[in-house]
């Protein structure tokens, strides 16, 4: 629900605010303060302790505590007496966020959203929980009794409440203390394939049981463990997980893209949300299992999540919105479920017949609603057999059938477009941008879709241009034209993984020489001194609890983890040692928590493959426009080589560019006139060569893709 369309048209102070999720709550009746000086010298003068709540847009039970009981106004009255209450988006301060989520997860052993935070005036937290009813229920201390009783111990047992929050805090630090151990090998990539093999699905894909994430980088950890070892196990897990996810629930089978997570272990029941990182996270998944198996279906996927997100997440400057709510008209899911007899209304006979059998809907309906575990009568479109199957049964060509569902799909998209969407987060952040910079630049070269690099290359400008300060230092959010929040880690690390495989699919060297200008403003202003590793906040950021440095990958990969591979890659384009020992410490600093569970750590098992070897630094010199070269480095961009860095030295412009971020360049030209490779393995290089099978040799590669040649 839009804050304009509250009956309550009294505000507080989050209406001044850009962030959706605030503007949410600017017509509650409690008090709300953003995070800010303004709220704590209140809290100190008033002797009260802070409130603060965290969530974001689009998630379903922020919704609900919000409407249960910050829209009370009985509720609004007790903190507004008791309390000084703050409000958070976490995607706008994942900083904050990070911190107290810590000590959500150490006080109560788990955290999620929405998170409650209950701290003295010096930010300093004695109480935690995630969602809070307005009254008990079910065991769980609701609002209306909480409150009264946080009063009480403020005013008779502040003493108690200073020393548990003061030993919250030191446990908090003492929990982050980072000690360089062993650098990880190639024992910490079997260890972590071994533990993924245990935690898979055989039945339905995907790791553990319920809730069940998508977790892409783990798949992608996995495709470069099958392609070091050759273990087939490894690329059936990816592959089963990948067509199981999008023939489930999870995937929207009429708009296209990823719902959020799913609730059971088939995938079918999902939250509905829809986020910009899974998108761009899954896309690279789908691309790169594609390049690996050659499997259709794969390369598909990736298309329609690309189509729904160029439809539906890009603005019109080019940059690329956050997410899109779970709920709309106060249902969650509602815009995207479907009764039997809606299905037979909009279809012609026969196709509501063959929609109600492939994307099996019931009478009864398929959705049992989480809270309550009954059936609504509506149905989640899914499927559960490939193409090829549901063909076979039906005795139809899989060409005519999947004409046949493509006829379903736009009579229902159209008739789905005409209902109240959900709310769209039309935020634009760095980080989020940076992960759907990659996975567009990735796919345009592996599935030959200039298209892709040319959205890619405008969100990269947007940012560019609209998202520094005047020392080129990155903003972390953009909303209605206005820049703000100092970036953090993870925007730095993701826009320069963007970058580089951006200039790897278009060969601008501005997209290097950007890459390399933010990892030194990244060193300079996050990198560990005395331990290595980055932190999550700059050096002249705001000061919390503590500086956060973060490794685990989880429903995002680590700024860490990202920034390793970064490090190695960009240490191998430019020939400096030095970003490759800086990888290297950063792989150290964890090294206990890595070798008890290197699973949990998949980004990072990314980086260690590349790190480990055998990886390839690939030159290729030629004249831009010429058949050869484009088919050289369309060769290149076809194959599933992970392990690889490519540059290209223009014969037929200036080149100095390049020579100057990678001098070792300088005397790579092109032989003969024709384009030429020069491929380095392990810092042992070969002859140069113009036979394209013969470079693909070099990098491992046996044979040339047909689709690429002339």
């Amino acid at each position: 629900m839009t804050p304009e369309s509250k009956k309550d048209k009294s505000t507080n102070r989050l209406i001044h605010e850009k962030s959706p999720y605030l503007l949410q709550h600017a017509h509650n009746p409690v008090d709300w303060y953003p995070w800010g000086k303004e709220a704590f010298e209140r809290a100190r003068k008033e002797n009260k302790p802070v409130f603060l709540s965290i969530g974001y847009a689009t998630c379903h039970w922020c919704h609900v505590m919000e409407k249960e009981s910050f829209e009370n106004p009985e509720v609004a009255r007790l903190m507004n007496e008791v309390l000084i209450s703050v409000k958070i988006d976490r995607e706008e301060r994942p900083d904050i966020d990070t911190v107290y989520m810590k000590v959500c997860q150490l006080l109560t052993g788990s955290g999620g959203w929405p998170l409650t935070i209950i701290m003295t005036p010096d930010k300093k937290p004695f109480f935690a929980a995630t969602y809070i009813p307005k009254e008990n229920r079910f065991g769980r201390l609701g609002m209306l009794e909480l409150i009264p009783r946080i009063q009480g111990l403020w005013e008779n047992n502040r003493a108690e409440l200073e020393t548990s929050a003061d030993k919250i805090v030191s446990s908090i630090k003492e929990s982050r203390v980072n000690r360089q151990g062993k650098e990880p090998s190639e024992d910490t990539l079997d260890a972590a394939y071994h533990q993924l093999e245990q935690q898979f699905d055989t039945e339905h894909g995907g790791f553990g049981i319920s809730p069940k994430f998508p977790s892409p980088h783990t798949l992608l950890f996995l495709l470069r463990y099958w392609k070091r070892t050759a273990n087939e196990n490894s690329l059936h897990m990816v592959e089963k997980t990948l067509q199981s996810m999008r023939r489930g629930g999870l995937f929207d089978h009429i708009g296209y893209g990823f719902h959020r997570y799913s609730t059971d272990a088939q995938w079918l029941v999902p939250h509905f949300e829809k986020m910009l990182y899974d998108q761009a996270l899954l896309a690279m998944a789908y691309t790169e299992a594609f390049q690996a198996t050659g499997n259709n279906d794969n390369k598909n996927t990736a298309k329609e999540i690309f189509a729904y997100v160029l439809q539906d997440m890009n603005s019109p400057e080019g940059a690329f919105y956050s997410a899109e709510d779970a709920d709309s008209e106060g249902e969650e899911g509602k815009f995207y479920l479907w009764t039997s007899d809606e299905l037979e209304e909009i279809l012609s006979q026969k196709e509501a017949d063959l929609a109600l059998r492939v994307f099996n809907s019931e009478k009864a309906g398929n959705f049992v609603e989480e809270a309550t575990g009954r059936k609504t009568g509506a149905n989640i479109l899914h499927l559960q057999k490939s193409l090829e199957e549901m063909a076979s049964e039906l005795k139809l060509s899989p060409e005519t059938l999947s004409r046949n569902l493509e006829s379903i799909r736009m009579s229902l998209f159209k008739k789905r477009e005409k209902r109240v969407r959900p709310l769209k987060d039309d935020k634009v952040l760095a980080d989020w941008n940076g992960l759907m910079i990659a996975a567009l630049a990735k796919a345009s070269v592996a599935l030959d879709e200039p298209a892709y690099a040319e959205a890619a290359r405008k969100a990269s400008d947007f940012i560019l241009n609209n998202m520094r300060d005047k020392q080129g230092r990155l903003f972390h959010r953009n909303r209605e034209g206005q820049s703000s929040i100092p970036a953090f880690l993870d925007d730095y690390a993701f826009l320069i993984w963007g970058f580089l495989e951006l200039y790897e699919a278009t060969f601008e060297a501005r997209f290097l020489k950007e890459a390399l200008e933010l990892n030194d403003l990244l060193l300079k202003h996050f990198w560990d001194d005395k331990d290595g590793g980055f932190y999550f906040s700059p050096d002249d950021g705001e000061k919390l609890l503590l500086r956060q440095k973060e490794l685990y990958d989880g429903a995002i990969p680590s700024g860490n983890s990202v920034q390793m591979l970064n490090l190695l890659r960009l240490g191998r384009m430019t020939s400096n040692p030095d970003l490759e020992e800086k990888a290297a410490q950063t792989g150290r600093i964890y090294s206990q928590d890595v070798e008890h569970s290197p699973s949990a750590f998949t980004q990072m098992m990314a980086a260690v493959e590349f790190g480990i070897g055998p990886s390839y630094e690939v030159v290729v010199a030629g004249a831009t426009e010429a058949d050869d070269t484009k088919f050289m480095l369309k060769a290149l961009g076809a194959e599933f080589s992970p392990s690889k860095v490519v540059l290209f030295i223009p014969s037929d412009k200036d080149p100095s560019a390049i020579f100057q971020m990678a001098p070792f360049t300088s005397r790579m030209t092109s032989i003969q006139n024709k384009a030429t490779a020069y491929v380095c393995q392990s810092f042992t290089c070969q002859k140069p060569t113009t036979d394209i099978n013969k470079m693909l040799q070099f990098i491992g590669v046996k044979t040339l893709k047909k689709n690429t040649k002339s």
